[in-house]
């Protein structure tokens, strides 16, 4: 892939923080919503999410095992409701009698750079970054007094494990490099005692007070809550966290949530909605976000292979149908215990950067087109969109040719003001013509990446692109164009 670097002075300029009125908003759904998300957010378009804890000890998920989940972070869960895969591997790894509260001091982190992570951040394009504070085993990973204090053990990453602030951090790096930073709370915590006897206390003394710690003490730009279906989001008591958090707290200005505080809120309330493993959402009215690791899990899984990692095109292709449609990617990596980034998910995500070093105006700061995509002759395959967890989605089933008669995309549109960008999945040689799009004669169509002039003419409805032998670029952009 081409390194050459294009200065993306309007997604840069874009990343400023925004303008942003002061209104108070009251406890209540109505009010809340009628928060603008800010622009940062839409603008960003690409993040990096990051699962990383005690489950990155045993880094372990049978992948490819119907009803045992392939999530490595889900390991405590799938030990004590007695999955037969993890428990197998439990007892010949570290025996029956081993708890996973002891995997808390093998979790060392001794390898964490922070600021080389945030340079590999950097390096990929992405524009944000959502570390998982704590994730369902309630393991926080930032001094958190309620944490130690309600389960009645050392349990954060400054009192156990590591014996350092680890969200607080990386927090600091990332924010040196110039990107936002944020993280991932997961409102409850499988088997924390208060949860299990009393879930009112729970929410009262134990999870409004540490999210407002991390949130006084990080200032997110974006929270990406979770582990919200067990309860609505009035017994969570989410309408007034979040009036708080809009009104009084230090993150108020900048600070996008997502849409899971309730087993009532997804895809109804919330700054984006919010999609898992899935084929993300049709269109662009409301911000929406689809997350996935590179593989199978979230957090690092040593029983994963090659083979189930998406490669470097897949994963671009991805970004660009998800960014056509109007949503966000937040691609995870899982890191290791000792806090190194797997090799493979650092060259992904550097390629990544390369690809987007040369292509990202047609990424960031941008919006959808009219229509979002141009297929060639024949059957058109179906997206399954707007679905929340878990659905068949291959960005290749749409790009390469598999079976006879079957039609492909040939581009993707987005659009910034009134210029319109096509993206091409593949490579272009001699003449392309992009139909149902309108120029003014002498209409200026650049390839990103050189900043060459592309010979074109109009013919029918549209305009045809001359390329010739040596090929195309992955991308153009079509000046005035309607």
């Amino acid at each position: 892939m081409s390194r050459r670097i294009l200065p993306l002075l309007a997604a840069a300029c874009s990343m400023a923080a925004p303008a942003f009125p002061q209104t108070h908003y009251e406890p209540n759904w109505q009010s809340l919503d009628a928060r603008p998300t800010p622009a940062w957010y839409q603008d960003a378009r690409f993040g990096i999410f990051i699962h990383w804890g005690l489950y990155s000890v045993p880094s372990f998920a049978p992948p490819h095992l119907p009803g045992q989940t392939p999530y490595a972070e889900w390991y405590w869960n799938s030990l004590t409701t007695r999955k037969p895969a993890t428990v197998d591997f439990h007892n010949r790894t570290y025996g029956p009698d081993f708890s996973y509260a002891q995997f808390a001091p093998m979790f060392k982190a001794e390898l964490f750079d922070p600021d080389r992570w945030a340079d590999v951040f950097q390096k990929s394009g992405a524009k944000y970054v959502v570390l998982t504070s704590k994730h369902h085993d309630g393991f926080a990973l930032w001094p958190s007094a309620e944490a130690d204090r309600d389960w009645g053990r050392p349990w954060n990453a400054v009192s156990a494990g590591p014996h350092r602030d680890l969200l607080g951090d990386l927090t600091a790096a990332v924010r040196r490099k110039g990107l936002k930073m944020g993280f991932y709370y997961s409102l409850y915590e499988w088997y924390n005692p208060l949860w299990l006897t009393d879930k009112a206390a729970y929410v009262s003394q134990h999870m409004h007070p540490q999210f407002k710690d991390a949130v006084t003490r990080y200032k997110p730009s974006i929270i990406f809550s979770d582990g919200e279906w067990e309860l609505t989001s009035e017994e969570w008591r989410a309408p007034e966290l979040l009036a708080w958090l809009f009104n009084d707290s230090p993150a108020r200005d900048e600070v996008v949530i997502d849409d899971r505080w309730g087993k009532d809120t997804r895809h109804k309330h919330g700054g984006y909605f919010t999609t898992e493993y899935t084929a993300g959402m049709d269109s662009g009215n409301h911000p929406w976000e689809e997350s996935r690791g590179m593989g199978m899990s979230y957090g690092y899984n040593r029983n994963e292979h090659l083979e189930d990692y998406h490669t470097s095109r897949e994963l671009i292709l991805m970004l660009v149908d998800l960014v056509s449609r109007g949503g966000n990617l937040l691609l995870d990596i899982g890191p290791a215990a000792d806090g190194t980034i797997p090799v493979v998910m650092e060259e992904r995500l550097i390629q990544m950067g390369d690809w987007l070093r040369a292509n990202g105006d047609a990424i960031y700061g941008t919006r959808p087109w009219r229509r979002t995509r141009q297929f060639g002759a024949g059957e058109q395959p179906k997206l399954d969109a707007n679905k929340e967890f878990m659905t068949h989605y291959d960005i290749t089933d749409y790009v390469d040719r598999k079976k006879p008669g079957q039609a492909v995309i040939e581009a993707f549109f987005t659009r910034k003001g009134n210029d319109v960008y096509a993206i091409f999945p593949n490579a272009l040689r001699g003449d392309w013509t992009l139909h149902d799009i309108h120029v003014a004669a002498g209409t200026n169509v650049t390839a990103l990446g050189s900043n060459e002039r592309v010979r074109w003419e109009r013919a029918g409805d549209g305009i045809v692109m001359h390329f010739g032998a040596a090929g195309g670029p992955a991308a153009v952009k079509i000046s005035e164009a309607q």
